[in-house]
């Protein structure tokens, strides 16, 4: 039994990560080919409208999009 924890399964369709998975300034995380960014903070909302409401949600949806996480349109 190996006690390796980060390790490519048998054929290679897999990596097992049960450690950190650190990438440097110059490393790329590409998701479907495309690259994997960390989303802008989005403020809490103070919405005391439904219309403000949706500005906020709308904000959300469009910095993940960015970032990657969400698919473009």
């Amino acid at each position: 039994m190996s006690n390796v924890k980060n390790y490519k399964e048998q054929g290679g369709d897999r990596w097992v990560v049960n450690g950190v998975l650190e990438v440097t300034e110059e490393g790329v995380l590409l998701l479907n080919g495309k690259p994997l960014i960390r989303a802008e903070v989005q403020e809490e909302s103070n919405a005391t409208t439904v219309d403000e409401l949706k500005n906020d949600f709308n904000s959300l949806l469009q910095k993940l999009k960015f970032a990657g996480l969400m698919e473009m349109e």
